[in-house]
């Protein structure tokens, strides 16, 4: 049994695929890049001065003291 050429010459494979058919070598290149940014990307942020912003609110704060309501618009 013969051992398939990607695994025999696997340069040699990248670069005759990187000539013949680059959509598809550059397009797994990329997307290789992916999960490698995900876990590297963050420190080197936070590294560089990048700081994440503060979390939305997920409720209306309540002001402090007694309710003011308005007056002159026919509210009385």
């Amino acid at each position: 049994m013969s051992v398939p050429q990607f695994w025999s010459t696997p340069l040699r494979y990248l670069r005759w695929a990187s000539h013949e058919r680059p959509a598809i070598f550059y397009s797994i290149v990329v997307g290789s890049m992916g999960p490698v940014f995900l876990v590297g990307l963050p420190p080197i942020r936070r590294a560089l001065g990048d700081v994440d912003p503060e979390p939305i609110p997920l409720t209306y704060p309540i002001p402090a003291g007694p309710r003011t309501f308005p007056k002159g618009y026919d509210d009385e």
